[in-house]
């Protein structure tokens, strides 16, 4: 049975397991502890006795009215009383900052100069003439006046993107490419061979001038085979430029040449002067080139040209729109640009020749935020320095309702750009500072940890409890210190929604099922503001550009998506593409969400069913120093029988798999109960590799339980400590405690808080 669905009865008889716990609760009727462990706890509550450490593990049933019901069946590994006490009364409460690679806070003023104006390359014109986020496959900046390194490269003056025989008055080495082709074709071809391939290509343009069907035509052309691979590669790639039109296959060293249909359905929508070179420009692929289809003021033909792009290219290249003033008329032109998708750099080798040609430039910062979400913080700082979201890169995610320090890099911004945008962003509870430029982007998990500064107000003994209140705070505080706690994902990694949590968005998302991820996303909560009024209305008629102009702002991700399904439609390829206006940091998020509330289930079931005790099939991480989940396979041991019986390894080194394709499980009922979730999810044979979305996800392992460390804590009464609880009355006398301390990467301290009060302390 769900947790939403207990019988008041059941409720009653937790809480009397709860209350057997401790010799100073008063004994009461009701039903006793369970004694056996379900087979798996999606939301119910578990609890077990067991040895070792401790002596409880503390049970709870709660109506499932919000988020805060996920976090009511975990475990508690001490069996300290607890206390009870208020966090994030104001964001000055709770003080998150970043613990780089190096140990150092990120919040530390950085003593080398942070930029030189001398040194600041030019940067490109990246200024959006709307403050309106068009988010749709982009990971390139607005630029008007520059093109880098291109294969039919404009002039600074030319505003009006020429295409077709115009470009032929501004191409910079096009030509000499060309010839270079030609050349390539005549050294490796004989005469006959080359003229018959001129002849096949000529009947197949003719044919298509013509509109007839390619009746009576040969429909491939072999060239023969060419035994030599680096030969192989340059016919490949000079036929193509040549004729964009055909296309090339390899079949065993051979080369075949057929018709490009695809070539063929775009000249239905272009002219087959834009076809022609839009795939030489496609073939060449040039690093940071783009390419732009002549000016088209029907917005319908524009959204079909973007559609055919992304439908037949879009894991290759990326549309987007730009208006631009004509100059003889005085009406603005709209444009198509088409570039191609920048190519992640996998960690540890180094960046391609060309990629460091390209002169991408990377500016790092610390950004200080108040009371305000990361994804919100990055939206407001895109808009102003004139480029996307997904150009920002970040090392992990941070509290909203806190003041939070972090790291973070954003790409095609000079130093000098960022620094003048210090001012704007003050009202917006913002601070950039540690500017200076970087050589690339930051990954995901790319820190040591996190330092937390906190402070709990308006203490209080748990009820009828009758010991010292500050002996009961400095016992929790000790005992956590010692033994550590259970290293839980906490409720940030699942968002606050009430009908929906971000992990049934990934679970949607690794079933393929784009639709339903999509309506999950935009499901309205019970609640009458301009955010939800305009979901409420998505879900009713699927009009995305209605809800466009219902969605606020500052809803980035959400307008992100409906500006995508407004222009691709609301069908299956159209969700797809519309999840491709999200970065794909945050794709993977809905992902990672899912397996991070499985691991959550996964541990709760290992500890209620075997407690502190390592046994036979469980896995051990064999190394003392690993701090973060990025260990592979070769330092996890499975816990032999003669092992377990020995009682060779600590609890502190257990771990448990986060699911992925490249992970084993433990070999004893908890490896069991995985295989039971994925059957009840429905991932029995989920590879868990979304190839429609570019996500993979191959697993990790995460230490069940972690120790903060440098904690530190001081008792005080509330009126020696800055006050800022809006709207609230404290007593004069209740204490309140300030407690710091550091955790790993991924770490989360309202879990930690969790274990040493025994209360919970969501806000």
């Amino acid at each position: 049975m769900k947790a939403g669905n207990a019988l008041p009865a059941r409720e009653r008889a937790a809480e009397a397991g709860d209350r057997r716990t401790s010799r100073t609760r008063k004994r009461r009727g009701g039903a006793g502890p369970t004694r056996q462990a379900p087979p798996h706890f999606p939301d119910g509550f578990i609890l077990a006795p067991s040895g070792g450490y401790t002596k409880h593990y503390y049970r709870r049933m709660e109506e499932d009215t919000d988020y805060r019901i996920r976090f009511s069946s975990l475990c508690f590994f001490n069996d300290h009383i607890g206390f009870h006490g208020t966090i994030k009364s104001s964001p000055s409460d709770f003080i998150v900052i970043e613990i780089d690679e190096q140990g150092q806070l990120v919040n530390k003023t950085i003593n080398e100069p942070i930029f030189k104006i001398s040194e600041i390359q030019p940067e490109p014109n990246n200024f959006p003439k709307k403050t309106k986020l068009d988010l749709q496959n982009l990971s390139f900046e607005d630029g008007r006046n520059q093109e880098v390194n291109t294969l039919v490269k404009y002039t600074d003056g030319d505003q009006n993107h020429p295409s077709g025989s115009e470009k032929e008055d501004t191409i910079s080495d096009g030509t000499s490419k060309c010839e270079e082709k030609a050349d390539v074709l005549s050294s490796f071809l004989d005469e006959k061979t080359h003229e018959l391939l001129n002849n096949f290509a000529c009947d197949i343009k003719e044919k298509w001038l013509s509109e007839t069907e390619l009746i009576g035509l040969p429909l491939e052309f072999s060239i023969g085979r060419i035994l030599d691979k680096n030969q192989r590669a340059s016919l490949h790639s000079a036929i193509r430029q040549k004729f964009p039109f055909l296309i090339t296959v390899g079949k065993n060293s051979e080369i075949v040449v057929k018709p490009n249909l695809e070539y063929k359905e775009l000249c239905h929508l272009v002219s087959e002067e834009e076809a022609f070179d839009f795939f030489k420009y496609l073939d060449a692929k040039k690093e940071n080139s783009k390419f732009t289809f002549k000016p088209d003021a029907n917005k319908d033909h524009r959204k079909a040209v973007h559609h055919f792009v992304n439908k037949k290219f879009g894991n290759l290249v990326e549309t987007k729109s730009f208006s631009e003033m004509n100059c003889s008329t005085g009406n603005p032109n709209v444009v198509i640009t088409v570039r191609f998708r920048e190519k992640a750099h996998k960690r540890g080798k180094r960046p391609l020749p060309e990629c460091q040609e390209g002169n991408v430039i990377y500016t790092a910062f610390t950004l200080r935020k108040e009371n305000l979400e990361m994804f919100e913080a990055i939206g407001f700082l895109a808009i102003k320095l004139g480029v996307i979201p997904s150009d920002f890169s970040y090392a992990g995610l941070k509290d909203k309702k806190a003041i939070t320090y972090q790291a973070m890099v954003v790409r095609k911004v000079t130093p000098e750009r960022l620094k003048n945008i210090e001012k704007e962003i003050e009202n917006k509870r913002m601070n950039v500072f540690n500017i200076r430029s970087v050589d690339d982007s930051l990954r995901l998990g790319q820190l040591k940890g996190n330092h937390f500064d906190i402070v709990i107000r308006n203490l209080k003994k748990q009820i009828n409890d009758s010991a010292n209140l500050r002996e009961r705070v400095m016992e929790a505080i000790e005992n956590v210190k010692k033994k550590g706690f259970v290293n839980y994902y906490g409720p940030q990694r699942f968002g606050k929604g009430r009908k929906v949590h971000t992990d049934q968005i990934g679970l949607a998302l690794l079933k393929n099922e784009m639709m339903k991820a999509i309506k999950l996303f935009l499901t309205p909560e019970d609640l009458d503001d301009p955010v939800n009024r305009a979901k409420k209305y998505f879900l009713q008629t699927e009009d995305a550009k209605g809800t466009l102009s219902l969605m606020p702002e500052f809803k980035v991700r959400e307008r992100a998506l409906l500006e995508a399904l407004h222009r691709f439609g609301m069908t299956e390829e159209g969700c797809i593409q519309a999840w491709f206006s999200l970065p794909h940091s945050m794709r993977i998020f809905y992902v990672h969400a899912y397996t991070s509330k499985i691991w959550n289930e996964a541990v709760s079931y290992r500890l209620a069913t075997y407690g502190a005790r390592v046994v036979e099939g469980d896995l051990v991480c064999l190394d003392e120093d690993i701090d973060d989940e990025n260990f592979p396979n070769s330092k996890v041991h499975l816990v032999t029988e003669e092992e377990g019986s020995a009682n060779m390894y600590a609890i502190h080194q257990v771990v448990l798999p986060i699911l992925g394709y490249n992970i084993q499980y433990p070999k004893n009922k908890v490896g069991q109960w995985y295989h039971d979730i994925l059957s009840r999810d429905g991932l029995q044979t989920c590879r868990f590799k979304v190839p429609t979305l570019k996500l993979n996800v191959p697993g990790c392992y995460r230490q069940i339980l972690k120790h903060p460390r440098n904690l530190s804590y001081q008792l005080m009464e509330d009126h020696d400590i800055d006050v800022k609880m809006k709207g609230s009355h404290i007593d004069e006398t209740a204490l309140s405690l300030l407690i710091s301390f550091d955790l790993d990467a991924s770490c989360y301290a309202t879990v930690c808080l969790k274990e040493i009060m025994k209360h919970d302390v969501l806000n």
